[in-house]
């Protein structure tokens, strides 16, 4: 078992250079079937955007309870979730814990008010929520922006690590679904019962996450030895795992490996990860190593993650977070 953190220099792609896609595809293919996690370096988001983002998230939970609870979060999984508003039935690990020690906000992709999907109130596809916060807008739109266009960019990866053409996904990611997921971790005191997490051990739903690296520790990940390791936060990276959409996708040949959050380090600590899906309408039938029918029937977004919601978190609306670190 890999004990360490692959790393992917993304320089050779955005370059154009002969045999990238085919290099980088071997090495994601070792990402995901020995640690679920990988690091990109040379991936085009500037250090300035990305301060930008994590000042944005300290700026929002700054302001008053009751300005943030204007916003709070509804069916579309868009807006504010207050302190411990939200907890796992049983978290990836089997443990039970209590409520996560933290607070986030959410945002999805601005869609245009006479949108077809915005008119027709699908779920997961609502109107953002925006706090009066001068520049607060653009600044997130710009980060979200700047995330769509590198997952975008590593698709053809994943569809060489599956021995695909490296156009597979194009057509699954026309207008793919994201959440950015603007978390604040408060300190946790160290007398904090055992299963107190800032996030319980826990996978993502997603596709893929990109996670900009933080200065405050605390991310851990579990190995599938089952022992568990502090996410380093190798300078100018950023860290990227896929979760069970992306498992279930490829017939559980790539790992969603569990992570947790646990905030001692004497400071307020903030992330900002990334969570990116196929569109809302594209279906995802297994992709299985010999071409043979999947463990599991096609699905499509909304019903992948309306089912898992309700398998994993205690809430009587549905109205909970659903992405995780």
């Amino acid at each position: 078992m890999a004990d360490t953190i692959p790393v992917l220099d993304l320089g050779p792609l955005r370059d154009g250079s002969p045999g990238a896609v085919e290099q980088l595809g071997v090495e994601l293919r070792r990402a995901f079937t020995e640690v679920g996690f990988y690091f990109v370096r040379n991936h085009g988001i500037s250090q300035e955007l990305l301060d930008t983002t994590f000042a944005e998230a300290e700026r929002f939970h700054a302001q008053s309870l009751e300005a943030k609870l204007a916003l709070k979060i509804n069916e579309h999984n868009i807006g504010y979730m207050p302190m411990r508003g939200a907890t796992t039935r049983v978290n990836a690990v089997g443990e039970v814990a209590l409520p996560n020690a933290n607070e986030a906000v959410f945002y999805k992709r601005e869609l245009p008010a006479d949108h077809p999907d915005l008119l027709a109130n699908l779920r997961f596809r609502g109107a953002n929520q925006w706090p009066e916060l001068p520049g607060f807008r653009a600044n997130i739109l710009a980060a979200c922006k700047a995330f769509e266009t590198l997952g975008l960019s590593l698709l053809p990866l994943y569809a060489r690590a599956l021995d695909l053409p490296a156009d597979y996904f194009t057509p699954f990611f026309q207008e793919p679904m994201y959440t950015l997921r603007m978390s604040h971790y408060p300190q946790q005191e160290p007398t904090a019962p055992a299963n107190e997490f800032g996030i319980a051990p826990h996978v993502d739903t997603s596709f893929m996450t990109i996670l900009a690296q933080n200065r405050i520790p605390g991310l851990s990940l579990r190995l599938p030895s089952g022992d568990w390791f502090d996410a380093p936060a190798p300078e100018g990276a950023l860290l990227i795992n896929g979760g069970m959409m992306l498992r279930r996708w490829t017939d559980k040949r790539f790992l969603a490996t569990p992570h947790r959050v646990i905030n001692r380090s004497g400071r307020e600590r903030y992330a900002i990860p990334f969570f990116m899906d196929a569109n809302y309408h594209a279906t995802m039938a297994p992709i299985t190593a010999d071409g043979s029918a999947g463990r599991e029937d096609p699905i499509i977004y909304p019903d992948f993650m309306t089912s898992y919601q309700r398998a994993n978190f205690h809430h009587a609306a549905e109205k909970v977070e659903m992405q995780g670190a």
